[in-house]
């Protein structure tokens, strides 16, 4: 299936689905090796696929582990310069849990890697302290207030990094 992303050259469209998983006072985030930055584990949603359906293939292809999709946390507008381009984003990120402890290691950092459009990128996939989130570049970074806060509101937010 084809990602529902669309790059002219003028801009860049994406839609995203992120999972926000959280245990023992700690989140699960992925690190580019590029630039160091911090995500929210994800991906771009494939054409006639559903967001809850992204977000377990995308754990299963980049951590190898399943999933249980829990709440719809946030929706976000999200604008952002990439490969030169500015990117107009849509994303919604939903709470999310392992279905077996075993699956990942469950502390520190461990490697992993995605792949867009045939090219691989290399990842870091670490557990964070959530009293230590405001130290590191998490984006979009207008989501962690609202997972810090534990509100059952769902957030819409607009993230404007251009």
């Amino acid at each position: 299936m084809q990602d529902i992303l669309f790059k002219t050259e003028e801009f860049v469209f994406s839609y995203r689905i992120g999972g926000v998983l959280i245990r023992d006072g700690k989140i699960l985030l992925q690190r580019s090796k590029e630039d160091g930055s911090y995500a929210f584990i994800g991906g771009h949603v494939n054409a006639m696929e559903t967001a809850r359906e992204t977000l377990v293939r995308e754990f299963a292809e980049e951590l190898h582990a399943a999933i249980r999709v829990r709440d719809l946390l946030a929706v976000g507008e999200i604008f952002f310069p990439w490969d030169g381009r500015p990117v107009h984003q849509i994303a919604l990120y939903f709470a999310v849990e392992l279905e077996s402890d075993s699956q990942i290691p469950l502390d520190g950092t461990f490697s992993g890697y995605d792949e867009l459009n045939s090219i691989r990128y290399d990842l870091d996939f670490c557990w964070v302290p959530l009293s230590e989130l405001d130290c590191i570049p998490v984006y979009p970074q207008e989501l962690l207030p609202h997972i810090l806060s534990g509100s059952k509101e769902v957030l819409h937010f607009v993230s404007k990094q251009l």
